[in-house]
């Protein structure tokens, strides 16, 4: 009998980034730290991945910017439908008292 090698999904690595985040998140006290410091670490990876990926990142940096900024996108806007179909904290966050720690986004 031969092994049959299981490859990982894209899903399943980012929950394992999803974890430590929650994880850091825990023990800094500070989501809005942790995010940024996730955010960081995504760019610089990207920006490790395009040069790897390309042949002359000078010249293809402007398509690489478009592409992984659509992607970002593309994936924040379902994950935000998703949250505001399925709120942190159950039905009852919605009637929660407002946090004032929280970053409210404006344009």
């Amino acid at each position: 009998m031969s092994e049959e090698k299981t490859e990982t999904t894209m899903y399943q690595l980012a929950d394992q980034f999803i974890a430590l985040a929650n994880q850091l998140g825990q023990t800094e006290n500070d989501i809005g730290k942790v995010g940024t410091a996730l955010r960081f670490a995504a760019a610089r990876y990207n920006a490790f991945e395009a040069a790897v990926k390309s042949s002359n990142l000078e010249a293809e940096k402007e398509n690489a910017l478009s592409w992984f900024t659509e992607e970002y996108k593309g994936m924040l806007n379902e994950n935000l439908n998703d949250h505001i179909k399925n709120p942190p904290g159950g039905q009852n966050a919605a009637e929660e008292k407002p946090d004032d720690s929280v970053q409210v986004f404006k344009n």
